[in-house]
């Protein structure tokens, strides 16, 4: 998922202006995250930011975190290949029901309720809204588990990444990410990183508009126009798409569509996992003013619709290569090698602007880092607030909890380290079922809690080991019944169902089973600071 076969096969150097570019970058983030250190004194402020953060940066904060390499490189290959320019309502979906609607259903609510119950994370919020320490350990548990791995992932893209752009060995590459990522994180926390992610988030706003500007022109030079550019890619797809049960006939690329079904799953899931995955949701925890919360979903929509539709753009661009490139991105079997259509266009497409090499690596760069902070800080917690704070240590002091807080959060980031430095076969397994899992256990017991005073505790439990037994049902069902590759490929149906199913067993359980103690729903549910009608 890299530049890395296009190195090798140039044998050019790396050139000098990326890397003084990424330097920069780096000593910039270094910077912030000694201002973010001083003025961190509490988990509060570490962990939420001390719940201060106005809407520009929370939603450009949102936004990066939502996009990582795994959209720009292996999303946007995958699909701008197999769907072609449909590929976009991948993006558009992100943009309206994973970001729009996210920010104006669930910022509100969940701002107030987790303030009025005094949690700052989703498992505190389990067991603050339902009494049920059960839900939070298993929630603690399931958030470690499934983002470590899903981490390590993002960790290993990045590596190549740098491996191919500056041509060092893959170990001093990882090496090097792992320690600018987890210095800033671990010294400047939220605070810091949040103002991270917004130079970060502009960096990939403009070099995502910058990059789509550019490939679409080189293609436009060689089709004759613009719109030319679009049809020729469009009648290619279609063209591929009637030969798509043999790998290359007659100098033309199979390329067998995906069906339907999978395809709206891929949209329903990435949009709407956002909805329930944490790293996301205590995004709102954060925001210090309710009245914020509209410009900071439009920020974040806009955003996310520029960034979102930019790289599937240039993935239902792949069917402009030439059969040069794509005999070049074809693995040893014959089939294309997705996460290579992306890298090989932008090489091609930019090899007389070295100096744009420059943004597309801090683009890539930005997108993934962005992601690995929010779920570092997202895991951290879960040992360090839901466990550690929760129950080891319930009466230590605060620059106790804030200390542990921060050797958790190197604990996450050198366990990524280690995990990507070994590449377990057991990690592309978890990490496929990530989104499945934690969307599928978390979203149905966290809607019903903000919005329905009638979920009752077993009714919650209910919903959240629907969606933890379905998730892994389904696709372990797939992974041992068929095999690994059609787990990975049918991961969307199977999380789309598990986010679905658990929505249909809360009600129902909640109808027969106990009530909640009225102080409880009334604590999560009545503002004291609002006189009632």
């Amino acid at each position: 998922m890299s530049f890395l076969f296009a190195a090798e096969q140039t044998g050019e150097s790396a050139p000098l202006f990326p890397l003084i570019i990424t330097g920069l970058f780096f000593l910039s983030l270094l910077v912030i995250a000694a201002w973010g250190m001083k003025k961190t004194k509490n988990t509060d402020d570490f962990f939420l930011g001390g719940r201060l953060l106005g809407p520009w940066i929370l939603a450009i904060s949102y936004g990066a975190a939502y996009f990582s390499a795994v959209v720009f490189i292996g999303f946007a290959g995958t699909y701008g290949w197999q769907c072609s320019f449909k590929s976009l309502w991948v993006g558009v979906g992100n943009a309206v029901l994973g970001s729009l609607l996210a920010w104006l259903v669930l910022g509100k609510r969940t701002r107030k309720m987790t303030r009025r119950l005094g949690a700052s994370t989703m498992p505190e919020f389990f067991v603050a809204r339902y009494g049920s320490h059960g839900m939070k350990f298993v929630g603690a548990l399931a958030i470690f588990l499934f983002l470590l791995p899903y981490s390590a992932g993002v960790f290993g893209g990045l590596t190549y990444l740098f491996q191919a752009v500056f041509h060092i060995d893959m170990k001093v590459a990882l090496t090097v990410v792992t320690a600018v990522t987890g210095v800033y994180l671990v010294v400047g926390g939220y605070k810091a990183a949040a103002r991270i992610d917004f130079l970060q988030g502009m960096i990939m706003f403009v070099g995502a508009v910058a990059m789509v500007w550019l490939v679409w022109r080189y293609f436009a030079g060689q089709c004759g126009g613009y719109g030319a550019a679009v049809s020729q890619a469009i009648d290619n797809f279609h063209a591929r798409d009637a030969i798509a049960e043999t790998p290359v006939v007659d100098g033309g690329l199979g390329c067998k569509p995906v069906s339907n079904l999978l395809f709206w799953s891929v949209v329903f899931m990435s949009s709407m996992a956002t909805w329930g995955m944490p790293q996301m949701v205590q995004k709102y925890y954060a925001i210090k003013d309710e009245n914020q919360i509209v410009k900071g979903s439009i920020v974040c929509f806009a955003f996310a619709m520029v960034v979102g539709v930019a790289a599937y753009s240039i993935g239902a661009f792949s069917h402009l290569m030439s059969m040069d490139q794509i005999q070049g991105v074809l693995n040893p079997q014959g089939q294309i090698d997705v996460n290579k259509l992306v890298p090989s266009i932008l090489v091609e497409a930019l090899k007389d602007c070295s100096w744009f090499l420059a943004i597309v690596l801090l683009l890539v760069l930005s997108a993934s880092m962005s992601t690995l902070c929010s779920l570092a800080l997202t895991s951290a917690s879960a040992l360090s607030v839901d466990v550690v704070k929760g129950y080891i240590a319930p009466n230590a002091k605060e620059k106790t909890h804030l200390v542990v807080f921060r050797v958790c959060c190197a604990f996450f980031v050198v366990g990524s380290y280690l995990i990507t430095l070994f590449n377990p076969s057991w990690i592309v397994a978890l990490t496929a079922l990530t989104w499945a899992v934690v969307a599928g256990g978390f979203l149905a017991p966290y809607v019903y809690g903000l919005f329905w005073k009638g979920t009752t505790k077993a009714g919650a439990i209910a919903g959240m080991a629907t969606g933890l037994i379905v998730s892994n049902a389904l696709y372990w069902g797939l992974f041992f019944g068929e095999s690994p590759q059609v787990a990975k490929m049918y991961s969307p149906i199977v999380a789309s169902i598990a986010m679905i199913v658990p929505f249909l067993v809360v009600p129902p359980v909640s109808w027969v089973t106990k009530k909640l103690d009225p102080e409880l729903v009334k604590k999560a549910f009545e503002d004291p600071e609002e006189p009632k009608a």
